[in-house]
């Protein structure tokens, strides 16, 4: 399993590499909470029937983290290679951020942040009044959890007890530029959902077994239910773990023998993408 997180993130990167754009270190802070999600099959889907109507439904809120979530619905079937190294090119629908509808497996346009919570809430509630048993995932970054309109979705999925709404939370510590706790600090996400009205579980979001394990949890008490996913901005590259100065940005000659010694990329696969770009 560890070999096949690399290849996503190597895969990540050279697709961003290819066009010279990508928020490379948002994308790879939340590849396991996608492969537990799509690879592990936690999510129910089925890739050569994208719109079959007993799915569950996934929204990608910190729409910015694409990269990630292409790569994956790429390698769980949804669409080829050739689709993904599309990615933000000329006439392409891969563009930085999941739009629908022409996008196999996305199920919302995302990326003005603070608004794909709002969106899951709407698709659980209409579910529910619907008699269905299906759940709504929604992952959000942790900085996005600044904007209001994601506490008027997490007020209302707890009076309506949302137990089929699942939110994960990708707490990597940095927003944008900068640190949370410098920006806008928030002492406990736990105390915070607890006291809305939510079950709460925190988790290594590194850790693919358990997420598993969290996913898989039966939840029958009448809440909404989130995961505090602790994560690495960055997971994967030494040299960007951690580090908000790599929010939006690829590296430069220097930087790229990092990439290349971790990520196990070829000079003939960085030949290939500077011919791209």
């Amino acid at each position: 399993m560890e070999q096949e997180l690399k290849e996503l993130r190597r895969q990540i990167f050279l697709t961003g590499y290819s066009v010279n754009i990508a928020h490379i270190a948002s994308a790879f802070s939340i590849v396991e909470i996608l492969y537990s999600l799509y690879i592990n099959h936690n999510l129910k889907y089925d890739s050569k029937n994208p719109n079959m109507e007993n799915r569950d439904l996934f929204i990608l809120s910190k729409g910015h983290g694409s990269l990630a979530l292409y790569t994956i619905l790429c390698k769980a079937g949804f669409f080829d290679k050739k689709f993904l190294a599309s990615f933000c090119k000329p006439g392409s629908v891969l563009g930085g951020e999941p739009c629908i509808p022409h996008i196999p497996g996305i199920e919302a346009t995302t990326g003005s942040l603070g608004h794909g919570l709002s969106l899951g809430v709407g698709m659980a509630l209409a579910k529910k009044l619907d008699g269905k048993k299906e759940k709504v995932y929604v992952l959000l970054g942790d900085g996005e959890c600044e904007e209001g309109t994601v506490w008027e979705a997490i007020m209302f999925a707890a009076h309506y007890k949302l137990d089929n709404l699942v939110a994960i939370v990708d707490c990597n510590k940095i927003q944008k530029m900068g640190s949370l706790e410098a920006i806008m600090s928030i002492p406990s996400w736990k105390e915070r959902f607890l006291s809305f009205g939510w079950q709460v579980e925190e988790v290594n979001g590194h850790d693919v077994n358990a997420l598993d394990q969290l996913f898989q949890k039966e939840n029958n008490i009448g809440k909404p239910f989130v995961i505090l996913a602790n994560t690495i901005k960055g997971k994967g590259v030494s040299i960007i773990e951690n580090d908000p100065r790599w929010h939006w940005r690829l590296p430069n000659k220097k930087e790229l023998k990092t990439f290349t010694a971790e990520l196990e990329i070829s000079e003939e696969e960085i030949q290939t993408c500077r011919k791209a770009i």
